[in-house]
């Protein structure tokens, strides 16, 4: 549906950056999402491509055309960049219906769109659903009361889903009768297909056509004028939508008369019906319980495949990150941290701030001390009192790694300098800083000062479910804690004074005090320079 780019954008105030020269490429009919801390500014950014917020400087483009340009003097409203906007609040007019909440926005649209035969779309609906006369009438027949009479209002919802029709089509469908004598429907397509037939000979008579769709062509090009919506139309619009996020039976109810998760279906569906090229939402389900969002997660994956729109998608929760996003896009300060796809992030960190951020239970961060061997491995200390070896998977060359992160610093450097000179410096009052990365210790240790890390100064990053308890590890330790789930333990293990977290999978159980033994297991341990907090790569450790 839209291709969304960002080129060095940049919101702020005074000298505070809530967004911090953002490049950003978002695919055509991805789903992405935008995560981070409380105030990293990711509703900033949304909003900024939405048209909600300006951009101090920067260039904003969908589908190739630029929506912002600071330079160019270009900044379209919202409401002409065919996007929709998903807020917490889902803001549905209490003294309406759910249908009037739907069709309300359609209903003040007046602009240029092609023009339809909606009379003849609706005589073909009803020409192909008496196809098959006996369906009709067992869909009708379904709605029998108890009394033996026909519940109309029901049996009109569901023509209107079995075929796909307006509200118009199914009453006209209803009105046959074909419930009640399969025969009628003969006599029923032989008028239908003569009123259909004579509206064709009159778009004729002016040279015009219908296409695929009902729109009238002529000339070989599709008419299209100023207007406003056909009541039809609008009806059809909002049927439709109601389906996808499968309301339809809830049309003539009001907000106060649905659950949670039922009003956030009907703003999505009030937001789907203009056809917007991109859908943002805004932390959509903040405000439902722990089941129903875990619900819901699920429908916007179902609703993003069927309506094959780009989602923009902003939460600090990680966890709906992980499940709901093609790729991530995590901020911090402003700041893009790392743009990836969700297993790519959480395997591949960029940096220990997002390690940190992405993973519950949170990753273990241990300092080493070591060097790299002519053969390739790390022979490293931590832990106070344990020697390990590293493996680095791909064979990375820890010096070369240094001297090419150099060379990255100094473009970027140059790059910030160019910025500053085009754009005019600020300075930055909300100061990056290096992040400070949390060793989980039983007792803090008496204050001391610490020299400048090297390049021979690293941390690893050892995620939870790799620290693997066995009677042969390598490592004594002792059970501080075990918080059992269900399916899975969660144990905090003491060795000497540190704290290291592990995920034990199935019905184990542990008590406080047992003494276990460890090791790091697999290939995807990290492993992380102290002097710049980056990932240099990921490996597998030995203490054998």
């Amino acid at each position: 549906m839209a291709r969304i780019e960002l080129t060095n954008v940049t919101k702020r105030w005074g000298g505070y950056y809530a967004v911090d020269h953002l490049n950003l490429v978002i695919e055509d009919s991805a789903f992405v999402t935008l995560l981070g801390p409380s105030g990293c500014g990711k509703t900033t950014t949304l909003r900024m491509i939405a048209g909600l917020e300006t951009p101090t400087s920067g260039r904003i483009t969908i589908d190739g055309v630029p929506v912002f340009d600071s330079e160019q003097g270009i900044n379209v409203p919202a409401n002409k960049r065919r996007v929709g906007f998903l807020f917490q609040n889902y803001a549905l007019w209490p003294n309406m219906t759910v249908y009037q909440n739907i069709s309300f926005g359609l209903s003040n649209v007046n602009e240029e769109m092609p023009v339809y035969d909606m009379l003849a779309k609706r005589r073909t609906s009803l020409l192909k659903a008496l196809e098959k006369p006996e369906e009709v009438a067992r869909i009708i027949g379904e709605c029998v009361t108890k009394k033996g009479t026909i519940d109309e209002g029901r049996a009109l919802l569901h023509l209107i889903d079995g075929y796909e029709i307006s509200m118009q089509a199914a009453k006209e469908l209803l009105g046959f009768g074909v419930h009640t004598n399969l025969a009628v429907a003969g006599e029923c397509r032989k008028k239908l297909t003569a009123e259909l037939d004579a509206l064709q000979k009159k778009h004729a008579a002016v040279g015009e056509k219908l296409d695929g769709e009902f729109r009238v062509v002529k000339d070989g090009k599709v008419v299209t004028r100023v207007r406003k919506y056909e009541k039809e139309e609008i009806d059809l619009i909002v049927r439709r939508v109601s389906r996808i996020v499968k309301i339809g039976m809830f049309m003539d109810r009001y907000p106060s008369e649905l659950s949670g998760g039922q009003q956030q279906r009907v703003a999505i569906a009030r937001t789907l019906a203009p056809n917007p090229r991109v859908l943002f939402m805004d932390e959509p389900l903040s405000n439902l319980d722990a089941k129903l969002r875990l619900e819901m997660r699920s429908e916007l994956q179902r609703l993003h495949l069927s309506t094959g729109s780009t989602f923009v998608y902003v939460t600090h929760d990680q966890m709906e990150a992980m499940t709901l996003a093609t790729k991530i896009c995590l901020i911090d300060n402003g700041v893009l941290q790392q743009y990836d796809e969700p297993l790519t992030v959480y395997n591949r960190p960029n940096n220990l701030f997002v390690a940190d951020f992405v993973g519950n239970p949170a990753v273990n961060f241990i300092e080493a001390r070591g060097e790299q061997g002519a053969d390739g491995q790390l022979k490293l200390s931590l832990l106070d009192r344990f020697a390990a070896r590293m493996t680095l998977s791909g064979g990375t060359n820890v010096a070369a790694w240094y001297r090419e992160s150099v060379a990255q610093d100094a473009k970027n450097a140059s790059i910030a300098a160019e910025n500053a000179r085009k754009h005019g410096y600020v300075a930055k009052d909300n100061k990056d800083g290096p992040f400070n990365y949390h060793i989980a210790l039983v007792e803090d240790p008496p204050f001391e000062e610490r020299p400048e890390p090297t390049e021979n100064d690293f941390v690893l990053g050892v995620r939870p479910e790799f620290v693997h308890l066995s009677d042969d590890g390598a490592i004594e330790g002792e059970i501080f804690s075990a918080m059992p789930t269900g399916m899975e333990t969660t144990v905090k293990i003491r060795v000497g004074n540190f704290l290291l977290t592990g995920v034990v999978f199935g019905g184990v159980l542990y008590k406080i005090g047992q003494k276990v033994r460890l090791d790091f297991s697999g290939n995807a341990v990290m492993l992380f320079s102290r002097k710049n907090g980056r990932l240099i790569g990921t490996g597998s450790v030995s203490f054998r």
